[in-house]
This record gives C-alpha cells, structure tokens and sequence, in this order.
C-alpha cells in the first residue's frame, strides 16, 4: 500500500501488489464466523430432533422465537459498536474478543446439553436450546457486525469495495466447507475446538490489520435512521426476500437428504462440500460478469439460475444422489450472488449516502437482522409446516415426501422469483442513488 494512498483510501491496499496480505488480514474473522453458521442454522434443528427427539413444531417455536430476539438486537449492537469504535479501536476489539469467547461456550453448550437438562425431558431441552441459542447469536451478532462494519469504513471505488467482501465471503465459504465435513470426520467435539482455535486466529489477524488500514475513524454523527432511508430500504425488502429464500432449503437439506433421497450417511458431507466448493469458485466468475451486466443485474442472473437447480431438485426421488450432487453444484454456483453482492451494493449505497465513516454499524445492524429474520422464519415456518402436514423424521410414505419437496424445492423457488421481481422492478429500475445501478468492478 502506497504512503500517499493510506490514509485517504484504505481499501486500495486491496487491489495494491501484495494486497492479498491485507486481505487474508481482514478477511479471515470471516471463516470462523462462517463455519459457526452451520453447526448453528443447519446441524442443531436436525441433531435435535435426530438426537434429543425434540418435536419438530415445538423445536421450530422455540428456534424462531430465539432468532427472533437475537434479530431484534443487531441494530442496537450495530450502533454500540460505532460508538465503541468511535471512542477506540482497542474498545471494539476488546469487546468483539469477550464476544468470540462467550460464542465458543454458547456452541458448546447447545451441541452438548448437559446430561441433567436431558433427563428433565423435551420442556427443558428446549428451553436450554432457546437460551442458548439467543445467547450464542448475540455473540454471534456483536463479532459479525464489528466485523461486516468496519469492512465497509474502509472506503475505496467499486473494484475496491468488491474485493474487501470477496476476501470475507471467500473466507467464509472456506469455513463452511470445514464445517461441512469436520462434523461427520472428527465428531462434533473436534469441530467445536476447531472453531474456538480459528476465532482466536481470526481475531488476532483482524487485530493486526486495524493499524495500517484505518488509523482513525470519525465520531458517529446523528442522521436519518436507515430504516428512512427509501435507497435502503428498497435493497433491504429484495435481500430479506432473497434470504428467506435461501434460508428455507439450508434448513431443510438434511431432511430431504435423508428421508426424500434416502442416500447413505456418507453422502451428506459431499453435497455439502460441493455446494459451498461451487459457491467458492463461482465469485471470481460472477466478479468477471459484473462488468458487463451490472451489480443488480448479475445477482438477478444468480437467482434465476438457483430457480432452475430446485426446479430439477423437485423431480428427484431415492437413489438419485449424483443428479442431486449437480443441483447442488448448480445452486451453489448461483449462491456466490448472494454472497458478494449485496454487500457490496450497500457499501457503495452507505457512501452514496454520506454516512462512511459514520454509521456502517448502524446499517450492519439492521442488515444482519434481516439475515437473522430469515433464518428465524425459514425456523419458524418450514419446521412447523412439516409436522402439519403430516411429515416426521424418518417418513417413508408418499404424502409426507411430497410435502419434504414442496417445502425443499418449490417454495425457495416461489420466494426466489418474488425477489427477483423487487430486484428488477425496486434496484434496477426504481429511484436509486447511482451506486446501485452503475457496477464496475
């Protein structure tokens, strides 16, 4: 990074020689809070009820109403963290290490309910999950946002923005692909010291590159909330639609592995690895095609595509393991939109804004709320619907399958298509500040 260009424009160490340092420096927090996820939003519903034999109604009740709280929350957090960071920087590191700390328990906790809640029976099971599933994502919520926010301070033109969230989601797809194998390899024992051991080191690389890149950061200054910020808004009703979407099948995959494909134990890691690995090679392809089509209108592309993947998904049966092993490539292609677009899109709209160096904690906070809202109804209605309409884990006969693949398959597609429609008609084509029609990268 050049003498002159540190301090008026961090982000350039990014695209500078040797800027992979700076990247690898930010960006690796991302691959532990990554790999948390899914021990978090995918294995606890099914290990519960596979496990524990929560019922899956009230283990859907109690993980919405958990989420709920933890989203809730991420605004408040968002702005406690700029005023942290306003005040100094050691303040938020401090308090995203005492954060990282409390997440390591709270995963450990949730995993292995102590021998004595279990005995109590499924009422107590489930209030410890509850608890310790607010608990553990508010940890979750103050490093993430910390995190995600001092990302977006960093400033720097389009190119720039769109390499600070590619060395984070890159980052991050690497954690999920350990998360997605080190369970079924070493147990969930191993994976959770694992995560306690790259949270550690994620947060001492993020440490060390607070110096270099961002000697200060300016007081926080009393604007709008974002929520009346119509830009903002607008990009936040696509990325809340688009998530539930996504939110839905990552929920359900295990079911619909195991009981609507009925494949061995040992396929489960595979299609995992190969949506996220998919995922992961795709960025650099969909950064490529930015270009030429725009921010928004690459991200409609990817939903589009991941339509057509649980479209197939939907005329599988048992046995078909390899065609879902495309579908999961397919998907996963088509998920790098999610990942490094709209992040980049509301970077560029919290500068358009005036509000860098301000407020991007404020902005994360309402942004990982919609995240979190996502997951709670993907929770809070998937789950329940299923034992509704007749399906358990472990079914077999036909009416509940078919229900397994209209809660899988089709109604992603459903919610994909509805925010593809915002997408063009609220993004591309509504009232925006330039920075979210006008992409290059």
């Amino acid at each position: 990074m050049s003498q002159a260009a540190a301090p008026s424009d961090p982000a350039a160490a990014f695209t500078a020689p040797g800027g992979w340092r700076h990247g690898l420096g930010y960006g690796l927090l991302g691959l532990p809070l990554a790999f948390v996820a899914l021990p978090l939003y995918v294995l606890l519903p099914n290990h519960y009820a596979r496990e524990f034999a929560a019922p899956l109604a009230a283990l859907g009740g109690v993980l919405l109403a958990a989420r709920a709280v933890d989203a809730v929350l991420d605004p408040l957090i968002g702005r406690w963290c700029d005023r942290l960071a306003a005040r100094s920087q050691r303040r938020l590191l401090l308090a995203a290490a005492l954060a990282a700390v409390l997440l390591a328990l709270g995963l450990w906790a949730l995993l292995f309910p102590p021998a004595a809640v279990r005995a109590q029976g499924a009422t107590a099971l489930l209030a410890w999950a509850g608890v310790g599933m607010a608990l553990t994502c508010t940890a979750f919520s103050v490093v993430s946002v910390a995190h995600q926010a001092w990302g977006a301070r960093l400033g720097g033109n389009e190119a720039q923005r769109g390499r600070v969230v590619a060395w984070r989601e890159a980052l991050s797809l690497v954690g999920v692909l350990l998360a997605s194998v080190l369970p079924t390899v070493a147990g969930l024992g191993a994976t959770v010291a694992a995560f306690a051991l790259l949270l550690a080191l994620g947060w001492w690389a993020w440490a060390r590159s607070l110096a270099p890149l961002n000697p200060g950061i300016a007081m926080p200054h009393a604007g709008r909330s974002p929520l009346r910020q119509g830009a903002f808004l607008r990009l936040l009703v696509v990325f809340v639609v688009n998530g539930t979407a996504s939110a839905v099948p990552a929920t359900l995959v295990l079911f619909f592995v195991q009981d609507r494909l009925q494949a061995p134990a040992a396929w489960e890691p595979l299609f995992l690895l190969t949506y996220f690995l998919s995922a992961a090679l795709a960025i650099p392809l969909w950064l490529r095609l930015v270009p030429r089509l725009g921010l928004a209108r690459t991200w409609l592309v990817g939903m589009l595509l991941a339509v057509l993947g649980f479209v197939w998904a939907a005329t599988l049966g048992a046995g078909d393991t390899l065609p879902f092993l495309l579908v999961c490539a397919i998907t996963g292609i088509a998920v790098g939109t999610d990942l490094t677009l709209p992040g980049a899109l509301l970077a560029g709209l919290i500068g358009q804004l005036g509000e860098r160096g301000h407020r991007e904690g404020a902005y994360f906070g309402w942004w990982n709320f919609a995240t979190k809202f996502n997951l709670a109804l993907a929770a809070g209605l998937a789950l329940p619907l299923l034992g509704w309409f007749g399906y358990q884990p472990g079914a077999r006969d036909a009416q509940a399958l078919q229900t397994l693949s209209a809660a899988y398959c089709l109604l992603p597609c459903a919610l994909k298509l509805i925010a593809a429609a915002a997408l063009h008609g609220l993004v591309i084509r509504g009232p925006q500040p330039a920075a979210l029609r006008t992409a290059s990268l």
